[in-house]
């Protein structure tokens, strides 16, 4: 049998005429298609003709100038709550006199969603989007499409005679950083941030950078992050002062791990909650733990730590995290009661099982990036088995039941409701924290 062809996402240009605007709005004006698979995300009704129309007219120019200049933050930036945020992923945002697709386009780094939704009817506007969809498509693959999109772009400018524009200026300066290694750290920390190539403090970068070389890049990644979120920028004093502070001693090397030759799915080309359960669902079967309840004393033995770390309600950090010093450790975790501790050590224990490099910082988070996500999800399951959870409610998935079961398993009701929706027992729309992380 052959290989199973991957969807993919096409950005498809027709040029059509247009009299007036700039040289670069007439050369580039398009009928413009956003296609994943056999979806037109840029479906819409138009008045002017009576039908719907998978392509909209409008400026493929200001299209491309759009996503060069956000391409960082397109790549790089999960959702957050930063007012902001949706200048840079939004296409409604961008202006110029058209009715640009409502599509939102963010990543967690491994992943990019371009969440597709209706618009509204108006009398005063005559085109109205009808798609509502959220394909996700592998980073990579975001990247190579972009890629091609805004290099035709430049090639219809080319065919008009203009040499340069300022989408050459901004696309050629990104090209340089991006085959800069040093550049491509610092404009990814920028984005992760929530800011603008060049609009963040040029100190808190290079304290970044700094921080990397001795704590791990990829996890003060996962730290600025987190900044968006209402959070404080930690950075490598800060976290070894509240993990000498508020943290726990733990022995690294009595963390369990999976044995070798435990086959997880690829990071990136699964979704986040699906190598999480399957992470928790392998470590359940090899250490025999069967589908029940796990205690604190087996928790924190799996964890490599004291059990007196879930009963503790002292917290001074504005993350969970695991600082290793050699043979031995700290352990802080940020909630103050004991269900959002147990949640926040089995976090902290998948990060630790599914990414088994040698590094020294673990940090759990409220930011929505891949690695995040695949904690909660293998937190979720390591504590409450979705197979066992499904069998207790019985069809019920009445908030009453839901709470019961969550008492039972000593997990937030929240973390009932996440794997419901992971599995679709419940609507994404029941969930309302983390917008589409079943799919992403």
């Amino acid at each position: 049998m052959g290989e199973t062809m991957r969807d993919e996402l096409n950005i498809i240009v027709d040029p059509e005429r247009l009299v007036e605007g700039s040289p670069e709005e007439r050369a580039c004006f398009a009928a413009v298609a956003f296609k994943y698979g056999t979806a037109w995300l840029t479906e819409g009704y138009d008045g002017f003709v009576n039908k719907v129309r998978s392509a909209p007219l409008l400026s493929a120019y200001h299209l491309a100038e759009w996503m060069a200049w956000n391409w960082w933050r397109l790549r790089w930036e999960p959702r957050s709550n930063a007012t902001d945020w949706q200048f840079a992923h939004s296409l409604t945002t961008i202006g110029e006199g058209y009715v640009w697709p409502n599509i939102t386009i963010f990543s967690d780094g491994e992943r990019v969603t371009l969440a597709a939704k209706p618009t509204r009817e108006r009398q005063s506007t005559r085109f109205r989007y009808l798609s509502d969809a959220a394909p996700v498509m592998n980073a990579r693959d975001f990247e190579y499409t972009v890629d091609q999109f805004i290099e035709q772009v430049r090639g219809l400018l080319r065919d008009a005679k203009i040499q340069k524009s300022n989408l050459d200026r901004v696309w050629n300066d990104l090209m340089e950083e991006r085959q800069d290694p040093s550049a491509s750290k610092r404009r990814k920390f920028e984005a992760l941030l929530g800011h603008d190539p060049d609009q963040a403090p040029k100190a808190e970068i290079e304290q970044l950078v700094t921080d990397g070389d001795s704590l791990g890049e990829l996890a003060m990644t996962e730290v600025a992050a987190d900044y968006p979120q209402g959070g404080k920028l930690l950075t490598a004093k800060l976290l070894r002062e509240a993990a000498d502070s508020n943290g726990f001693e733990a022995i690294p090397q009595d963390v369990v791990c999976l044995a070798p030759g435990t086959r997880l799915p690829p990071a990136g080309e699964a979704p986040a909650w699906q190598l999480g359960a399957e992470a928790a669902r392998a470590l359940r079967e090899q250490e025999r733990l069967g589908t029940g309840r796990i205690g604190n004393d087996v928790l924190a033995t799996l964890a490599g730590v004291e059990d007196q770390v879930l009963s503790a309600i002292q917290s001074g950090s504005t993350i969970s995290f695991a600082l290793d010093n050699g043979a031995t450790g700290r352990v802080v975790l940020r909630p103050k009661w004991e269900t959002g501790r147990r949640f926040d050590l089995a976090r902290l224990l998948g990060d630790r099982v599914v990414t088994a490099t040698a590094r020294r910082l673990f940090p759990a988070t409220r930011a929505h990036t891949y690695r995040q996500k695949m904690q909660r999800s293998f937190a979720a399951e390591l504590l409450s088995p979705f197979e066992t959870v499904d069998g207790m409610l019985e069809g019920d998935y009445s908030m009453e039941n839901r709470q019961d079961v969550a008492e039972y398993f000593q997990v937030s009701e929240w973390t009932i409701r996440t794997l419901l929706v992971n599995h679709r027992r419940l609507e994404r729309a029941d969930l309302e924290e983390d917008f589409l992380e079943a799919e992403v």
